[in-house]
């Protein structure tokens, strides 16, 4: 998940409870409802569907996509308020904006906590969470585990990992392409700027890169399929 050098601290819009947020974006005053529903695909996880409008904000250009990759992200966001729900909430309502990339918000495909999922994109459709023109964003579905206070870290992972199972046999991945954020090289849109690849899922990485943690995980999902 793309960051601003400074965190903004919002009020949580599902409870009032103010959270961290540490993503490239400036929150909206955007007041539209919030309407998730449960999602028509078949999962062996429950998938919340909170879909981000059609043709407005995050999926104003809505680029099409054939995924074949799929990028595992950590929010970053500590706040006892930052869970998949708010997440989603801020994407559907436009509330994550971005100055540095072509689309001007930050969007993905899955938020996910210890007790949820919930889905802000179609998969068929491009999100702006990896790499800003690259592959990342063009090839792959995001998904970002929430760090929020209180969430636990394991059932987290355990419903990330089976999410991915899933999205990997409904769109024919290979394990090889479950990649985290920190495989995508990034390129800033606005202005040409190479920024590196980002120590993400922090969590999941061992010295900014992958190594014994990043395979466990990797036989986790492996153990779903």
């Amino acid at each position: 998940m793309k960051k601003l050098p400074l965190s903004l601290i919002l009020a949580s819009l599902s409870t009032g409870t103010a959270f961290l947020l540490s993503c490239g974006s400036s929150p909206s005053s955007q007041t539209a409802p919030f309407s998730p529903k449960l999602s028509q695909y078949q999962s062996s996880v429950k998938i919340t569907q909170a879909l981000i409008p059609e043709g407005r904000y995050g999926r104003a250009k809505n680029g099409r996509m054939n995924p074949s990759y799929i990028t595992i992200h950590s929010t970053q966001n500590y706040g006892a308020g930052a869970d998949a729900r708010t997440h989603a909430r801020l994407l559907q309502r436009g509330g994550l904006t971005s100055k540095n990339n072509s689309l001007g918000y930050l969007t993905w495909h899955f938020s996910v906590d210890a007790h949820s999922i919930y889905q802000s994109l179609p998969t068929n459709e491009q999100g702006q969470h990896a790499d800003y023109e690259g592959t990342g964003n063009r090839k792959s579905i995001g998904i970002e585990m929430c760090e929020n206070r209180g969430n636990s870290r394991s059932a987290t992972l355990d419903r990330t990992a089976r999410l991915t199972a899933d999205l990997m046999k409904r769109h024919k991945i290979p394990l090889n392409r479950v990649v985290p954020h920190q495989h995508w090289e990034r390129i800033r849109y606005s202005d040409g700027r190479n920024l590196g690849h980002k120590n993400c899922p922090n969590f999941l990485m061992t010295n900014g890169k992958p190594g014994a943690k990043w395979q466990a995980f990797l036989n986790q999902i492996k153990s779903h399929l």
